[in-house]
């Protein structure tokens, strides 16, 4: 758009120098010349007709032939002279005037061929008859004769008065003459013609003389004096526009350099915008190409093209995340200033960007006196452009160019905005190399979770089988116990045998736990307390060279947490430190509170914002390297021949299910340190870790229906509920049990036992409900994870106890239902606030 003017001012330049070109031609003058040609014609016909007239008079011409001619042309070239004056008014007027003289000069001679014509003839007859009186043998009238002739001569020579007199006496003298005799008829004659010529040669004379006289000289030089000073003032116009025509051609000539100087600039700036444009599309192509670990070669390599393309001394891009990421390029020799860049991010503030985001000093000389320039002077910078840009995350990122002690040769507009394109540029590999990291990162973490689905799946269904044959184990042994003498022996080997089935169990839930196959019962927990019983249970089983040092927190540290499964996770990591160390040392356990406020910090570590209780464990052994780090929370995963690869896995699931974060620190040599981030939650009373007993007391011989489709694991919950105090009756098929429970009144409960997969348990104790709605219905299943407790409410079910049985849950869940039925029955629609969930 800058050279529109410059280009409409060439031209108009154009359009004048043409327009002065033909001014300065002088058209005209050929007019002019015409005109004098055609005045020269006039005069040079004007003097031929006198010529031809006195020619006529004195009788060398022998006709008017030529005498016509030039009558004739002496009219055309006025004719001519008008044509050539054209419309000028004035020489119109000139030459009217002259034609008038023409036409004067045209009557003259008219008269003067008459007169000529009448005199030639008188001397012709006066010439004969004076010959024949000279003849005469008369001598007085040879005597006359011969005097008139004399005087008539002298006439013809001298047309004067006195001449003319003596022509007239001499003819009165022949005419007085006695007796001519023979002569008197050519006396008669020569007397006629005498008398004529007497007459017609002063008035020839005189029309000659007045032909001569009338001549238009003066006329002629009027006309040539006008048609002179028009052609002079034409000269001088055409002079005056051929000294502007140099003007304007010297102004066009300045014009064209300078829009020549201008095209020569801006095809330099194309060729460098081409250039620039051609290492930005290469830069972009080794970035496409570029490796993940490459990425800041890439930049700098990219800074380091761009910067010589451009021909600047210093590059520079920077980022404004919470870890500061910078890539500097400058010339061979030359170092940047310290804190470079982030001065240059602090000089940007000083200057109002464009709305593209560029900012632009070509000369820094040139910036006002101010802190500004100061600022760009204490930097070394002799011109400066810079592109800035805020990404979707909201950081901001800046590209930057300067030359040091001299101007910035970035000027055109189209350079500058290829500033943003190389901005643009880093953004976007930067973007995609986060991108592709993170993608990476989601496809390790799916197999992950295939990986870990496929194991949980495996080992949950091998665990309820397990489980089944532990319940098993655990149910005889606890009904062996019952008919044993405290101090048989026999009752410490069940003893032995009930605690080994229950450590085997604490595995089976451990597997359970991590595949995602039953739920907890949450409740507050204090912290404090849980690390103090965890400290309790592991003095006595950690080797004598290793100690545990808690540092409690002031304040109460409160979760919503299932204290078992919380317990285990630190038990589990406590166990692990001891492991990893060889030699005397300190297990470290911290509990503190934090709150979590950073947002940056929360989308860095995956801890939303809020209040949490952390319960650090660290220990000074051997610790791990990273490749260990990166698999230590995959199930099966174990350093140690002894190790089953479960406890990490387990407690990462468990303080994830929490809500939580599970955060680990390793090095070789230094020790391991784990984070136990956990939500807090407000308690007003003071809490204890220490669950509540599930066991209550003995039954009094109430009817409890029974239903399991298994008749070998309906035998053992009869012999357990016997061995309780409680009258069982079983059934393994539901519809056996529908008749039992017609007569209203028979059972005072009912324990409804669920398959994996099945409905049969939830329908039956539908139907149950129908026909008794005040009987409690408990109902035993090894996963809670597809039953709500809507669906619960709905089937009529207050009471769910966990698969494989025990004596202390039955009895606890007994002893709640027969409690809660002795008393007002609950409305249908409060039902789901008083199902409890009781899980070993």
């Amino acid at each position: 758009m800058r050279m529109t003017p410059v280009v409409v001012f060439v031209s108009f330049l154009l359009l004048l120098l043409i327009w002065l070109l033909l001014s300065g031609l002088n058209f005209n003058s050929t007019r002019f010349d015409q005109q004098i040609e055609a005045l020269d014609h006039f005069s040079r016909l004007e003097r031929a007709l006198n010529r031809e007239v006195l020619t006529a008079r004195t009788g060398l011409s022998r006709n008017y032939d030529e005498l016509a001619r030039l009558t004739d042309a002496y009219d055309n070239s006025i004719h001519q002279l008008r044509e050539a004056a054209g419309s000028d008014t004035e020489e119109e007027s000139a030459i009217a005037v002259l034609a008038a003289g023409a036409q004067r000069q045209q009557n003259l001679v008219e008269q003067f061929k008459s007169r000529n014509a009448l005199l030639r003839n008188s001397f012709l007859y006066f010439g004969m008859f004076s010959t024949r009186l000279a003849a005469s043998d008369r001598t007085p009238v040879v005597a006359a004769a011969t005097m008139l002739s004399a005087a008539m001569l002298h006439l013809t020579l001298d047309t004067s008065p006195a001449a003319a007199r003596e022509v007239k006496d001499r003819l009165e003298q022949l005419a007085r003459l006695p007796d001519p005799g023979a002569d008197a008829a050519s006396i008669q004659e020569a007397i006629a013609h005498g008398g004529v010529l007497h007459d017609l040669l002063p008035a020839t004379d005189a029309a000659l003389k007045a032909l001569i006289a009338a001549a238009t000289t003066r006329e002629q030089d009027a006309v040539r004096a006008l048609i002179m000073k028009r052609q002079i003032a034409a000269r001088a116009s055409a002079l005056r526009y051929r000294v502007l025509l140099y003007a304007t051609s010297v102004l066009l000539l300045g014009a064209l350099i300078y829009l020549g100087l201008q095209l020569r600039a801006r095809a330099i700036a194309l060729r460098r915008r081409a250039a620039f444009e051609h290492v930005i599309a290469g830069v972009s192509m080794r970035f496409i190409n570029a490796q993940p670990n490459s990425i800041d070669a890439g930049i700098a390599r990219a800074l380091a093209d761009m910067a010589e393309c451009i021909g600047c001394d210093r590059a520079y891009f920077v980022s404004s995340e919470a870890v500061l990421r910078q890539h500097i390029w400058s010339t061979s020799g030359m170092s940047s200033p310290p804190d470079w860049p982030q001065r240059a991010m602090a000089l940007m503030a000083r200057f109002e960007p464009s709305p593209d985001g560029i900012i632009h000093v070509p000369r820094v000389n040139r910036l006002p006196i101010g802190e500004s320039k100061e600022a760009c002077v204490a930097l070394g910078l002799g011109g400066w452009a810079c592109a800035t840009s805020v990404t979707k995350g909201g950081v901001t990122v800046a590209l930057g160019f300067g030359a040091i002690g001299r101007a910035c040769r970035v000027t055109a507009a189209g350079e500058l905005s290829l500033l943003r394109m190389a901005l643009d540029t880093i953004v976007y590999a930067l973007e995609r190399h986060s991108m592709e990291s993170q993608r990476a990162r989601l496809e390790t973490r799916l197999q992950q979770a295939r990986r870990m689905e496929t194991v949980g799946t495996f080992s949950s269904g091998i665990a309820h089988n397990f489980n089944n044959i532990l319940g098993g184990i655990l149910g005889h042994a606890e009904m062996a116990e019952e008919h044993l003498d405290p101090n048989a022996r026999s009752r410490r080997n069940l003893d032995a045998i009930r605690r080994g089935a229950e450590r085997a169990q604490d595995l089976v839930d451990q597997i359970l736990t991590f595949g995602r196959r039953r739920e907890g019962r949450r409740e507050p927990v204090c912290v404090n307390a849980l690390v103090a019983e965890a400290k309790s249970l592991l003095a006595p089983s950690l080797p004598a060279h290793i100690e545990i040092s808690v540092d409690e927190t002031p304040a109460t540290a409160v979760v919503s947490a299932e204290p078992a499964q919380l317990l285990q996770v630190i038990l589990n990591i406590c166990n692990n430190a001891a492991q990893a160390m060889d030699k005397p040392g300190v297990i470290q356990i911290q509990i503190g509170k934090r709150k979590m406020t950073d947002t940056a910090a929360s989308d860095r570590t995956g801890i939303n914002p809020g209040h949490f209780v952390v319960v650090s464990i660290s220990d000074p052994g051997r610790g791990m390297d990273e490749v260990t780090l990166e698999r230590i929370f995959e199930p099966f995963f174990t350093t140690r021949p002894n190790g089953n690869g479960f406890g990490l896995a387990t407690a990462r699931d468990v303080v994830l299910e929490h809500n939580g974060k599970l955060e680990v620190q390793s090095a070789p040599g230094v020790g391991t340190r784990f984070d136990i981030w956990l939500p807090s939650v407000p308690c007003l009373v003071p809490i204890s870790s220490q669950r509540e007993s599930g066991s209550a007391g003995r039954g009094m011989g109430e009817t409890v229906l029974v239903l399991e489709t298994d008749r070998e694991r309906l035998l053992r919950h009869e012999e357990i509920l016997a061995a309780l105090g409680y009258e069982a009756v079983g059934f393994t098929r539901p519809q056996e049990a529908v008749q039992a429970c017609a007569a209203r009144g028979r059972f005072d409960a009912a324990l409804v036992c669920q398959q994996a997969g099945s409905s049969v348990a939830i329908d039956f104790a539908t139907k149950l409900r129908e026909l008794a709605p005040n009987l409690p219905i408990m109902l035993a299943t090894s996963s809670t994870r597809d039953l709500e407790a809507p669906l619960l409410a709905a089937s009529g079910i207050s009471e769910v106890v966990h698969h494989p049985l025990t004596s202390a849950d039955l009895a606890g869940a007994l002893s709640r239902c027969l409690v809660n039925s002795a008393g007002t029955r609950l409305q249908s629609q409060a039902v789901h606030d008083d199902i409890r969930w009781i899980q070993a």
